[in-house]
């Protein structure tokens, strides 16, 4: 605990609650304020074009002469993927393991960033100290090495972050937990806690990954001929797995996905992964090596290895086509909404005639604790006051009830909300508001420049098409010079629909002739009266409703 009495506590979430990933919490100190995480989310299916979604930032930029740091819990994209586009608007040093920050600085590299950055290594000894607070850290186990928990110190007690984690009994290295730690602070006095609730609802243990190890190198030498590993790009645990098993069984990993290759250049340079020389190849000399000796290792250029797979069995990758010999591990989760591509991708392996292996083969075990991993973090921290967080809105729910088993209240409980404020004021914990967040999305180099309008603009293209009207005005003589000319796309096929493109165009041009007749007219009043008439000719005779334009031009 701090010497100094701390009047006002507040925990904001900014992301990471209702979802998965985009993790970002506000911890807010008397006047200081800390972020811990800043994390990106893949898009769901009706986000159509959207390459990435980011926290909403407007309140950190309100307060960001308050901001004394962002604290990185671990390296995966939920976690620091908006890295970038934070520091951005936001001047602060950064804080995070060695490896953590070595990510980070590569999203820098992607997106630079106008102002300095001051990157801070910090591992499970350190301490840094601030005016309101001061804060250590603790080592957890999670399927990237140096995923960290984060205890900010106060005069009522710890708040500790658990970061993502599950309990390993096997755990080696950088992949063990300070379980010891952890029990210190549970004594010493936890007034807060904010625990990851991804596996909330899965009863039991996670699984260990020495099974996975086991069942990987099974299937390694079984194997006829190529194997072909989707992966993460920053699952560190199992590119490692994968190297071992290659080196044992004989074979060369080829790696695919310019994110997975910065990611394993990292790893090998800091010491995080070993493999030996021999066994890495350029994907482009796979041609040189029989398929037995094959194993390629795949994700996305965005680190989403589902993406990788879809276009591999839709023939559109560029390095890699599917054979009916070959053998896929499918090392990952789908992401939430996604679960519908990942079953098509699924089919058409199979149809390619590939062996697919899934989690249920036990090649993939999840990163987070299930609900006894949860039940003993809780019972390691004994929290006064416990906020579950990281999961969508029924994980956090299962999380509370996992909270009142071990002997919480309901009345020590919040679940809140992206914006919404659990505050501790003058003895007493409540909600007392929001502030401004959700979603930005990234398209391309636009940053939120799609807002909901375009999405629904969208939308509306990929369901019933889109109706151009194109026609020239002689506006000095009062008549149509040329047109009306209707282009099609999405909506029909025009060969097959010459009778309704005909009649679409006496339409539009009895709409035109009507205003053009008149001394005055607007052009605006042209092409609503066109969009009307249209729309509900089109309606009629198709009962679908494109996205109609009306381009007029005059000379």
């Amino acid at each position: 605990m701090t010497k100094t009495k701390n009047e006002v506590i507040r925990v904001i979430p900014l992301g990471g609650v209702g979802e998965i990933g985009k993790s970002m919490y506000v911890i807010e100190i008397d006047d200081e304020l800390f972020i811990v995480d800043s994390g990106l989310m893949f898009p769901e299916d009706e986000m159509l074009g959207i390459d990435i979604v980011i926290p909403d930032i407007t309140y950190l930029e309100e307060n960001k002469d308050r901001v004394k740091g962002i604290f990185l819990t671990h390296g995966h994209e939920d976690a620091i993927g908006s890295i970038a586009y934070v520091l951005q608007k936001i001047k602060a040093p950064v804080y995070g393991s060695k490896l953590t920050v070595a990510l980070a600085k590569e999203h820098l590299k992607d997106l630079p960033v106008s102002q300095p950055v001051k990157f801070f290594e910090v591992t499970n000894k350190s301490r840094m100290n601030f005016n309101s607070t001061y804060v250590t850290f603790f080592h957890t186990t999670h399927s990237i090495p140096d995923s960290l928990g984060i205890v900010f110190h106060t005069s009522e007690g710890a708040i500790v972050h658990t970061g993502e984690f599950k309990f390993d009994q096997s755990a080696q290295g950088k992949f063990r937990p300070d379980i010891a730690k952890m029990a210190q602070l549970g004594e010493e006095g936890v007034f807060m806690l904010l625990s990851e609730s991804t596996e909330a609802e899965r009863p039991g243990h996670t699984t260990s990954e020495v099974v996975i190890e086991e069942k990987l190198a099974k299937y390694f030498h079984a194997a006829p001929a190529r194997i072909i590993v989707a992966v993460y790009a920053s699952n560190f645990i199992r590119i490692q797995q994968v190297f071992n098993h290659a080196h044992e069984s004989g074979r060369k990993v080829a790696v695919v996905g310019k994110s997975l290759e910065k990611v394993i250049d990292i790893g090998l340079n800091l010491g995080y992964l070993t493999v030996d020389d021999e066994t890495l190849i350029p994907v482009n000399t796979i041609q040189k090596h029989p398929d037995e000796e094959l194993i390629i290792l795949v994700t996305s250029n965005q680190g989403e290895p589902l993406e990788a797979i879809d276009k591999i069995v839709r023939k559109q990758h560029r390095d890699i086509r599917i054979k009916d010999t070959d053998t896929v591990l499918i090392t990952f989760t789908p992401s939430p909404g996604m679960e519908v591509q990942m079953g098509t991708a699924m089919n058409n392996l199979a149809k390619a005639g590939a062996n697919v292996l899934t989690a249920d083969k036990k090649v993939h075990v999840s990163g987070h604790g299930s609900q006894e991993d949860l039940k003993m973090m809780l019972n390691l921290m004994k929290p006064k006051y416990f906020i579950p967080i990281q999961g969508e809105y029924r994980m956090l729910i299962a999380h509370s009830k996992l909270a009142q088993q071990v002997g919480m209240k309901k009345s020590q409980i919040f679940i809140a909300d992206k914006g919404d404020i659990v505050e501790y004021k003058n003895g007493k914990m409540r909600m007392s508001g929001r502030v401004q967040a959700g979603n930005v999305l990234i398209d391309g180099i636009g940053v939120g420049d799609v807002g909901n309008i375009v999405l629904r603009d969208r939308k509306l293209l990929s369901q019933d098409g889109i109706f151009i009207v194109v026609v020239t005005l002689n506006r000095a003589q009062k008549r149509i010079a040329s047109g009306p000319e209707i282009l099609s796309r999405g909506f029909v096929y025009v060969r097959e629909s010459e009778e309704l493109i005909l009649e679409a165009t006496e339409l539009a041009r009895s709409v035109i002739e009507k205003y053009v007749n008149k001394d005055t007219f607007e052009w605006t009043n042209i092409k609503q009266e066109i969009r009307d008439t249209l729309n509900a000719y089109l309606f009629q005779k198709t009962k679908r409703r494109p996205m109609i334009i009306p381009i007029i031009m005059e000379y």
